[in-house]
C-alpha cells in the first residue's frame, strides 16, 4: 500500500499537535487531589503528582509561579490547583502546569466562591441592566433576617431615628449555619407571594466567609434575581461581599447603611446619590468581571503561543537528565564503595601480623629507653635549676633589702638614685624587706655620701 509522505507523522510532531489541541481545547481548570512524589530540584521549579482514590496526574509548577504560594507542600498533602492541560513531549506524558496552589481546607470556599462568580456573571445575573430601581416612596419595608441578632436592632434604630412613619413586616429567618440559605429563599418567596412590602431588605452582621457561606448559594442568588420585589443587600461588614450583593438591586456596605438608604428624610438626596453610587460602583465591578474574562481568555491565548513554554518544556528535561545523572553517580559510587570492602577484605587476609608484632615488641624497648632518658635529663635539669635559683637569688633585689638597704621610689613608682631627683615636700617610698615607708621630704642635701 502507498502511503502519501506527507500523511506520515513524526513522534515529535504528533505530540506537539496533541499538546496544542489539548491547551486549546480545555484552557485554564481548578483540580482538587492529593500531593505525591513531590520534587524541587536546584532550579527552584517543582514536580508532583496528584492524585484521587482512582487516578493521578502529572504536575510541573515552576519558579516564577510557586514564589507565590504561601506553603511548602507535602506528600499527602490535599490541596486545590489551577492551571492548564499541556503534554511533555519528550515522553509523551500529559500534565498540568500549574499557577496557583492553595490548601483543600482554607482554598475550598474561596475557589468555589470565585467558581460561582464566574459561573453566574456569564450567565448575566449580575447585569446592570437587570437591576430593579428602589421604588421612588417606601413606605413598608420587608426585612428578612434573624429576629434575634444584631442586624434588626441596628436596622429598626435606623428606621426609627430617621422616619418613624415606615412600616417594618420582618421575615425570620436562620443567616448562618445549613439549610440557612433554603429559609432565605422561603422568605424571598412568601413576600413576593403577599406583595405587601415595596421593598426587600436582606440584611446580618458580620463574619467570616464561612459564616456568611449561605448568603453564597446559586439557589438563593437565583431567588434575588427572580424577586418582582426589590432586593437590597446588607449583608455584613462593609469588607464583605456575597454573592447576594452581586445579584441584589442594590448592596448596602452595613444593616445600618440600608436602613438609611431606604429611609427618607432631608439627606434624600444624598442618599440617593449614594444609591447611585452604589450602582455605579457595582456596574463598574461587572464591567471589570467582564473585561477580566476577556482577558483571562486572551491570556490563555498568548499561553498556547508563548515561546516561555516551549523553555519551560527545555527547563523541565534538563531538570529530568540532572536526576538521572544524580541517579547514576550514586549507583556508579556504591560500585566503587562495594568494590573497597572487597579488596579491604583481601588486604586484611594478608596482613604481615608477625611483622607488626616484633615492630611492638621493638617499640615497647625504646618506649622504656626513652622513659630512662627522659628521667635522667629531668634529674640533671632540676639539679643545674636549683644552682642556678642559688646565684640569682644572691644578686637578687630581695636580698639586698634583707641586709638593711631600701628601694625608695617618688609618687609616680620612678626609682630615685640621687638626692636631686626628689622634691622639698613630695611624697616618697621606701621597699624594705618588709613593708614599704611613705615620708615627705623636708630637705634635700646632694652633696652628702651615703655614709653620713
Amino acid at each position: 500500500m502507498q502511503v502519501p509522505k506527507n500523511s506520515i507523522y513524526t513522534v515529535s510532531r504528533l505530540n506537539g499537535e496533541v499538546r496544542q489541541l489539548l491547551e486549546g481545547q480545555l484552557g485554564k481548570i481548578w483540580l482538587s487531589g492529593e500531593i505525591s512524589n513531590f520534587s524541587a530540584p536546584a532550579s527552584g521549579h517543582w514536580y508532583l503528582t496528584l492524585k484521587d482514590s482512582q487516578s493521578q496526574i502529572r504536575c510541573a509548577m515552576f519558579k516564577g509561579r510557586n514564589g507565590a504560594v504561601s506553603f511548602r507542600p507535602q506528600n499527602g498533602q490535599q490541596v486545590i490547583v489551577h492551571g492548564g492541560i499541556s503534554v511533555y513531549e519528550p515522553r509523551g506524558d500529559y500534565q498540568l502546569l500549574l499557577d496557583a496552589m492553595l490548601p483543600a481546607g482554607d482554598g475550598l470556599l474561596a475557589q468555589q466562591y470565585e467558581a460561582l462568580k464566574l459561573k453566574l456573571a456569564s450567565e448575566g445575573l449580575f447585569a446592570a441592566t437587570t437591576k430593579r430601581p428602589l421604588p421612588a416612596h417606601v413606605q413598608r419595608i420587608g426585612v428578612i433576617t434573624s429576629p434575634t441578632g444584631a442586624a434588626i436592632r441596628d436596622v429598626l434604630n435606623v428606621l426609627k431615628r430617621r422616619d418613624p412613619s415606615l412600616e417594618v413586616i420582618i421575615y425570620p429567618t436562620a443567616v448562618q449555619g445549613t439549610g440557612a440559605d433554603k429559609e432565605i429563599i422561603r422568605a424571598i418567596e412568601l413576600a413576593n407571594q403577599r406583595l405587601e412590602v415595596d421593598v426587600l431588605l436582606l440584611t446580618r452582621g458580620g463574619g467570616s466567609l464561612e459564616d456568611l457561606w449561605c448568603f453564597n448559594s446559586e439557589a438563593l442568588a437565583h431567588a434575588i434575581y427572580n424577586s418582582a420585589l426589590t432586593v437590597v443587600s446588607a449583608v455584613g461588614h462593609e469588607v464583605d461581599t456575597t454573592i447576594a450583593d452581586y445579584v441584589a438591586d442594590v448592596r448596602a456596605p452595613t444593616p445600618s447603611a440600608g436602613a438609611e438608604l431606604l429611609s427618607q428624610d432631608q439627606d434624600y438626596k444624598r442618599q440617593r446619590l449614594s444609591a447611585l453610587l452604589a450602582r455605579l460602583g457595582q456596574g463598574w465591578r461587572h464591567y471589570r468581571l467582564s473585561k477580566a474574562e476577556r482577558l483571562a481568555r486572551l491570556q490563555a491565548r498568548l499561553d498556547r503561543q508563548d515561546p516561555k513554554r516551549a523553555l519551560e518544556r527545555q527547563m523541565q528535561r534538563v531538570d529530568e537528565l540532572a536526576l538521572r545523572l544524580e541517579a547514576a553517580l550514586e549507583r556508579k559510587l556504591a560500585h566503587a564503595t562495594l568494590t573497597l570492602e572487597r579488596l579491604g577484605a583481601r588486604l586484611s587476609r594478608q596482613s604481615p601480623a608477625q611483622k607488626l608484632a616484633l615492630a611492638r615488641q621493638r617499640l615497647g624497648y625504646l618506649d622504656n629507653r626513652l622513659h630512662d632518658a627522659m628521667a635522667d635529663g629531668l634529674a640533671d635539669a632540676k639539679q643545674r635549676l636549683a644552682a642556678n635559683a642559688h646565684r640569682l637569688e644572691s644578686v637578687s633585689p630581695l636580698a639586698t633589702l634583707s641586709r638593711g638597704y631600701s628601694i625608695t621610689k617618688d609618687s609616680e613608682g620612678r626609682v630615685l638614685e640621687q638626692a636631686q631627683d626628689g622634691a622639698v615636700g613630695e611624697l616618697i617610698h621606701s621597699r624594705l624587706r618588709q613593708g614599704t615607708l611613705v615620708s615627705r621630704i623636708e630637705a634635700i642635701d646632694p652633696e652628702a655620701n651615703s655614709n653620713g
